[in-house]
């Protein structure tokens, strides 16, 4: 390999190679708007390449240069002096310009992946307990923790550096099923759902940095890539990106991680050791400065012959490869170690199919051996990538020949690829989304940069009213809710529906079910109510109420974590109270023998009312005797004697009952004969309970009432809504 000390070698001769590639482009017509312009930024060299697309899927580079930093400028991947970076960068263009006879005036370029910020987060999720787990389902929960990576960066980062980031890859590690981890959650059903994940993102501000240093040389950026993208688009193919690869881009200051799974990038990571620290150890090794310890180091590479240089001793000293193979296995070793180790945190926690290395350093020796051994694959499966890989790029110089070349090859073939569309835009309900080409964007990367969260996404079913039922746990669950609609160009689609430049996204928010409510009286019915027989006629007495032990009317409202209890049980006094029972006349029975007042009874017993035998009373200002009637509807409203030319009053067609006085109007009862209770008036009056508009106000003669009230003659009554 030649060596280069900052200076671009070139011949300017007349049969030199720049004046013959002039001639070749005037013979072939060379258009200046068709060449591609990519620039290679690295921490030891920077490497320009222009080339021309043949078709659609191969380039021809039509020229090449070199050149290395003459001072670290750049310290493990990081630009510490712009206007010498800016220098040799303005070398290898005025270099290329000479050498094609045209004017640069655009370029692409890569944001190398030492600048890109990883976030670890760990996202939960209460999900409904009866709900299938769908894709829509996992795509929120994934999208959560892109937010919650951002907001974490945000954090972290000084206020004054704070910018817009751009999620360019994200990983899951782990997803998790109540509290277990399992590797699909689509199509099981649980109570919480989470994900560890590893997200990627892109700070604004170094694309701004970016830009500044390429208006410095006076060149407009048409096309900003990542370099482990542009390093995989040539390194592997399309077709291959199915399978679970990683790429390392093994620098002089970093070593960059890409890995595939699915067809398409799904992680980046990077390590801060690279070739340089290989470098330093020789320099250490040896008591050679750092640019004799790079000499030394490139000399190693394809050469078993022994090596000579000068020591800071001015000591002439003569090593044998071995011998430099050896000094440098530890720190080797070490780089490996740390790869190996990004790499399974990276892919969720185990190696991947295989290993592709490219870039300058991926050529130290030993280190591809060492890989494979640490990750458990054959060595077959830890390749270093060189120019041969590079199918479809014709490319007839000899600087370029190693695993340096495929990332400025890559950068050339995106910037094709993405036709300069770095960013692009699309717009969510007429509001455009700016979005970083880096990866195939989806409906959830459009609404995490709008700040949309699961909640307006995914419905949820109303909140459901857990409270214990005579003694029992009970829930009643919430109502459904209606899902967002997502549309892509007026068709349906969903968070992961993927985008293209200028889709339009048309998003209605989720509408949440209602929140379960319940009275009192709504489960009056399940539960067998005391049925209390007369004669031939069975009465239903209504089930007492009880919210937390105190007496309630139907109408009350049971909270979270309420005590519910419908009762049956009177006791016969009861009884013999609301029936308004004449005890010298009639008597109790509970399952079949005559019961004491205090008695308790229930729906499970028996209980009938039975008369005592027919005798006359006398009784001073008049005869009164027994009037024996078939007591179809109940026992007389006052008692079981009346006078023999009583009558009850009558309403209109001479029916018999009474009047009382509901909210200022007079309602006519009929049938006098009947025990009534408050309730019985919703059948004369018109008035809705089953539509609630507030609490419903009860007034019995002034005093507060029950549904189970007795009512009479001449009654004054209040019915109202409370709001």
């Amino acid at each position: 390999m030649p060596e280069k000390s900052g200076a671009i070698m070139q011949n300017d001769g007349i049969n030199s190679p720049i004046s013959r590639e002039r001639e070749e482009n005037k013979s072939i017509g060379l258009n200046p708007d068709d060449l591609i312009f990519a620039l290679d930024i690295g921490t030891r060299t920077v490497i320009g390449i222009v080339g021309v697309p043949q078709g659609d899927e191969s380039f021809r580079v039509l020229a090449a240069e070199i050149a290395e930093h003459e001072t670290r400028a750049m310290i493990d991947g990081q630009i510490h002096d712009i206007e010498k970076v800016s220098d040799t960068a303005k070398k290898i263009k005025d270099s290329l310009e000479n050498r094609l006879g045209i004017k640069l005036t655009k370029v692409s370029i890569a944001a190398a992946g030492r600048v890109l910020l990883t976030c670890q987060v760990k996202v939960e999720r209460d999900i409904e307990e009866d709900a299938v787990i769908d894709e829509n389902i996992v795509s929120a929960l994934n999208m959560e923790g892109i937010q919650k990576a951002q907001h974490h960066l945000e954090t972290e980062i000084l206020k004054s550096e704070r910018n817009q980031f751009y999620c360019v890859g994200y990983t899951v590690v782990n997803y998790y099923l109540d509290d277990f981890i399992i590797s699909e959650l689509v199509g099981h059903k649980g109570f919480k759902i989470g994900a560890d994940m590893l997200v990627t993102f892109l700070p604004h501000i170094v694309v701004d940095s970016l830009y500044a240093v390429m208006e410095r040389i006076g060149l407009e950026v048409v096309n900003l890539t990542l370099e482990p993208i542009a390093a995989i688009s040539v390194a592997i193919p399309k077709d291959l990106r199915l399978l679970n690869l990683a790429l390392v881009d093994v620098g002089a200051g970093t070593s960059d991680i890409a890995i595939t799974r699915n067809g398409t990038v799904c992680a980046y990571a990077m390590v801060s050791i690279a070739g340089d620290e290989i470098t330093e150890a020789i320099a250490q090794h040896y008591l050679v400065d750092f640019n004799t310890a790079e000499r030394i180091k490139v000399s190693m590479k394809g050469e078993n012959a022994p090596i000579t240089f000068t020591d800071v001793l001015d000591n002439e000293v003569t090593v044998s490869y071995e011998e430099v193979l050896e000094a440098i296995k530890p720190v080797t070793r070490q780089l490996a170690e740390s790869i190996a180790e990004k790499i399974i945190e990276y892919n969720g926690g185990k190696p991947p199919n295989a290993v592709f290395l490219v870039g300058g350093g991926s050529q130290t020796e030993g280190l591809s051996e060492m890989l494979s051994e640490l990750l458990g694959l054959p060595k077959s499966r830890v390749a270093v990538r060189n120019r041969s890989i590079a199918k479809n790029i014709i490319y007839d110089g000899d600087i370029l020949t190693g695993p340096e070349c495929i990332t400025p090859f890559g950068i050339m073939v995106t910037s094709f690829q993405q036709r300069g569309q770095d960013f692009y835009y699309v717009t969510v309900n007429g509001k455009k989304v700016k979005l970083f080409n880096a990866r195939r964007m989806t409906v959830s990367d459009a609404l995490v940069i709008l700040n949309y969260t699961p909640e307006q996404l995914i419905a949820k079913s109303g909140k459901p009213l857990k409270f214990i039922f005579n003694g029992q746990p009970k829930t009643i669950k919430g109502g459904l809710g209606s899902p967002a609609k997502i549309e892509v160009n007026g068709k349906a689609a969903n968070l992961g529906t993927h985008l293209r430049i200028g889709d339009k996204i048309t998003i209605k928010k989720a509408v949440n079910g209602r929140d379960a409510v319940l009275r009192a009286g709504d489960l009056s019915d399940t539960v067998p109510s005391l049925s209390v027989k007369i004669g031939d006629d069975k009465y239903n007495l209504p089930n007492k109420l009880f919210i937390n032990g105190e007496p309630v009317n139907p109408d009350a409202k049971v909270n979270e974590n309420d005590d519910l209890r419908i009762s049956s049980s009177y006791s016969v006094e009861e009884i013999i109270n609301i029936l308004k029972i004449n005890t010298d006349e009639y008597i109790i029975l509970v399952d079949g023998k005559q019961a004491a007042a205090d008695k308790k009874v229930n729906a499970s017993n028996d209980v009938q009312c039975v008369k005592k035998e027919k005798t006359e009373v006398q009784e001073s200002g008049g005869i009164y005797k027994y009037i024996e009637k078939p007591m179809q509807t109940g026992i007389k409203a006052a008692h079981p004697y009346e006078k023999d030319s009583s009558a009850g009053e009558k309403g209109e067609g001479g029916q018999e009952g009474f009047y009382i006085s509901v909210n200022g109007k007079p309602v006519f009862i009929a049938n006098s004969n009947k025990y009534h209770m408050f309730i019985d008036i919703f059948n004369y009056i018109d008035f809705d309970i089953s539509r609630p508009q507030g609490s419903i106000v009860l007034k019995l003669n002034g005093k507060d009432a029950r549904f189970t009230d007795p009512i009479k003659a001449g009654d004054i009554i209040q019915i109202y809504w409370e709001k």
